[in-house]
């Protein structure tokens, strides 16, 4: 993910909730993944109030980080508690692969950045997090990201005080959620100390901005959250109203078939691995000594 970031071009890494849409990113091309916190609680039924704990949030970014080859980027949340839940947040997403996660400044339990009614805790409290965040990693390679949602609840120069505060304490990259306007997209990359990433979330309250656009204003990294989620919701909306309304099951016709769906989840690698090793030499016994 270092390596990425340290490139040129921004890096776009669009949401994932599960492994199969994992999957579909990185054979999409896209250099690296982003387990949305969102689309996490929405597999479970639940909406992104804060609903859903850290274990919950942990095995899915496993899921994700055991069906890639690309570097998986994870919500944590607020870090589910003070700084000895952050330690423990930041171990046990490090040690199921996944390369950086994003810790936020909201009160527990949080809203989605882009709903009204949230609220944070006060700086201090935030920055304490961030240093335990970084003290808390064992690789150095680990990308820890600063998010905060001070903008919608105390305005832009707080929001750009606490990314830059958060810099400060160590963190790898700011995370200012939010911003409302396209001037407010352009502050942000020119006033934070560090790296920026940019969240671009489909409805949500930042603009539409394409990402040539954020790389030149100097946003490094851009996440998708809502890509997939949304359109799988609304694909699963129609199929379900074509079927209630024609009393009959889609057209097969101009399908993709069974087996490419498969195929788009490793279904030859498996089906390779089933005999790849019949018909070998047995391993030649070792006779035992002493």
């Amino acid at each position: 993910m270092r390596q990425l970031l340290a490139g040129r071009e921004i890096v776009v890494a669009p949401g994932a909730y599960d492994g199969m849409t994992a999957k579909m990113v990185a054979h999409a091309g896209f250099p690296a993944v982003y387990m949305t916190g969102a689309g996490t609680a929405a597999t479970l039924g639940f909406p992104d109030l804060g609903i859903v704990t850290m274990t919950e949030m942990v095995a899915n970014a496993e899921t994700l980080a055991r069906s890639v080859n690309i570097p998986v980027i994870a919500d944590a949340d607020t870090g589910y508690g003070n700084e000895l839940n952050v330690t423990r947040s930041v171990r046990e997403y490090e040690s199921r692969g996944v390369a950086g996660i994003h810790i936020e400044d909201q009160v527990a339990p949080k809203r989605c950045g882009h709903l009204d009614g949230k609220e944070i805790i006060p700086a201090e409290e935030y920055v304490a997090k961030i240093r335990a965040a970084v003290a808390a990693r064992r690789d150095q390679d680990f990308v820890v990201i600063a998010r905060t949602d001070a903008r919608a609840v105390a305005g832009l120069d707080e929001a750009i005080a606490r990314a830059n505060a958060a810099i400060g304490a160590g963190a790898d990259m700011a995370f200012v959620e939010a911003v409302r306007t396209m001037e407010e997209l352009q502050a942000v990359p020119r006033r934070v100390t560090g790296p920026c990433l940019l969240n671009v979330v489909r409805g949500g309250m930042t603009p539409d901005i394409d990402f040539a656009a954020a790389e030149s204003m100097g946003y490094r990294l851009a996440i998708l959250p809502s890509l997939l989620i949304v359109a799988a919701n609304e694909a699963c909306v129609a199929a379900l109203r074509t079927v209630k309304e024609s009393n009959a099951p889609p057209s097969s016709v101009g399908s993709m078939s069974v087996g490419e769906r498969f195929r788009r989840l490793g279904l030859d690698e498996w089906t390779d691995l089933a005999t790849k090793f019949r018909g070998e030499a047995a391993p030649t016994e070792r006779s035992e000594v002493g």
